[in-house]
């Protein structure tokens, strides 16, 4: 495994992040435990979750599976570099009691503490806003940091799906009020199908020095060789790679993509990872394999090597926007 430093903080991180969305509602508690145990031999060190994920009645099933693992012991908790979220609202028929969501102070205080109790550790290292609250101030999301920090219950923070103006604001504000190390990462959408992160959201990561974690890396699927699957019968085409090709041209993109890759002898999802870790910025994708066999392909990905002629048909494929602002000035 490799390892690169979390944005500009000290913290080192293994280039494949272990997403666990699918421990709960697809895996169960012990094929999650055993998937965990082997991203841990393979060397990753990076587990990110969030408190709603288990959705529906099982919001924060996911972090009780993780907390379970950490029982078990083996210095488990000590390796992991643990990341969750805060932002949704954790009822579970979705109709939040006032308060009981979103970034305010008083959430994120009460936040904090339910998902160290799912977890059964006392500290969360990297804890990210899920998404941005509109209606709450940075002064006082900071100000909340803060007391988290002086108390040990969280070591950085970082941010998710969030805009670059809104990373800008976030650590501009941290650094107006001192002390504060401000957002270290984001975790936002980014893969060679979606690449707009390009525009702004990386630019202002680099700029001020944010590590990036893409999630959804093979698009919902659709770059990880979907239609030799659906053509072999192998897996039955859903969600977000399901709706994209019901569009011809997108279809079309996709099977000039397996077509690159298969000359070449490359497997779709394991060159889409590839392609990733080549980015400049780029932290380490999330992968959040259901069973361990998707876990050994994610791993082959971090010993792969593209070639120029390959990375040049990817860009073909499915063209970036171009550098920023030169894209949309220009």
């Amino acid at each position: 495994m490799e390892y690169t430093q979390l944005g500009r903080t000290g913290l080192k991180v293994s280039r494949l992040v272990l997403g666990t969305m699918n421990f709960g509602p697809q895996t169960d508690e012990a094929d999650s435990h055993g998937i965990m145990d082997a991203a841990l031999d393979a060397g990753i060190n990076f587990l990110d979750t969030a408190n709603v994920y288990g959705w529906g009645e099982n919001k924060g099933r996911t972090e009780e599976i993780i907390g379970s693992w950490f029982a078990k012991g083996g210095e488990r908790r000590d390796k992991v570099v643990l990341a969750t979220k805060v932002y949704g609202n954790m009822a579970a028929d979705g109709d939040a009691w006032p308060n009981h969501d979103k970034l305010s102070a008083l959430n994120i205080r009460r936040a904090v503490d339910a998902s160290l109790k799912r977890l059964r550790t006392d500290h969360i290292d990297v804890y990210q806003f899920h998404h941005v609250d509109r209606n709450t101030p940075f002064e006082e999301i900071w100000q909340a940091v803060d007391v988290l920090v002086q108390q040990g219950k969280i070591l950085y923070a970082g941010s998710s799906n969030f805009p670059g103006y809104k990373i800008a604001q976030a650590n501009e504000i941290a650094a107006r009020r001192g002390g504060t190390i401000g957002l270290v990462s984001e975790q936002c959408l980014y893969n060679l199908a979606e690449r707009r992160a390009e525009m702004e959201v990386l630019p202002a990561a680099r700029e001020y020095g944010l590590g990036v974690i893409p999630w959804s890396p093979l698009h919902g699927g659709l770059l990880g060789g979907v239609l030799k699957k659906e053509a072999q019968g192998v897996r039955r085409v859903s969600g977000r790679a399901a709706a994209a090709l019901d569009d011809d041209g997108v279809r079309a993109q996709v099977r000039a993509y397996e077509d690159l890759l298969d000359k070449h002898g490359l497997e779709p999802g394991e060159a889409a990872l590839a392609w990733l870790l080549t980015r400049p910025g780029v932290t380490g994708p999330i992968v959040g394999p259901r069973t361990a066999e998707q876990l050994e392909s994610a791993l082959r990905a971090v010993e792969l090597e593209l070639s120029d002629e390959v990375l040049a048909g990817l860009d073909e494929v499915f063209p970036g926007p171009g550098p920023s602002p030169e894209a949309f000035a220009w």
